[in-house]
């Protein structure tokens, strides 16, 4: 299993192509033959990339939520119908769909951030307009049971 760590800057040419970084490229061309899915993020103004192999698992999750669940079926809707598969070309390019792009409100500047099992894609506006929020609230100490058992 891929496992993506760390923060980096790109820059995102006029057709929406971007580089992986050259240090994740090699894996993901040896886990899921360079196939990559970007798919929106439902609480987030972001994308979120998976290798093709992690995208599988997600999707097989996706498809045995029951559709008669309206909001099985709307995350289904979401999730699913805005997935895109890209493949890395030879220079570890992607080029991203301009509806999956105007969603995030990509443009030159992106923020590619590893999530372990995938990555999230951000404009560089978007993220530095959110950090703050995100770190004031993780400092203010309200904990979620599943975190009250984390130890760093």
């Amino acid at each position: 299993m891929l496992f993506f760590r760390g923060i980096n800057s790109i820059n995102m040419d006029t057709k929406g192509r971007l580089a992986i970084p050259k240090k994740y490229r090699e894996s993901i061309e040896e886990a899921s033959e360079s196939q990559l899915v970007a798919t929106i993020d439902l609480n987030s103004p972001c994308l979120l990339i998976y290798t093709m192999d992690e995208w599988e698992v997600i999707e097989r999750k996706l498809m045995s939520l029951p559709n008669m669940d309206p909001q099985a079926r709307l995350v289904q809707r979401l999730l699913l119908g805005h997935a895109t598969e890209m493949e890395m070309d030879s220079q570890g390019r992607i080029l991203l769909p301009s509806m999956l792009r105007d969603h995030a409100k990509l443009d030159k500047n992106v923020i590619l951030l590893g999530q372990g099992n995938k990555f999230e894609l951000w404009s560089q506006e978007a993220w530095d307009a959110s950090r703050p929020d995100m770190l004031d609230t993780a400092s203010a100490g309200d904990v979620s049971d599943a975190l009250s058992t984390l130890s760093l």
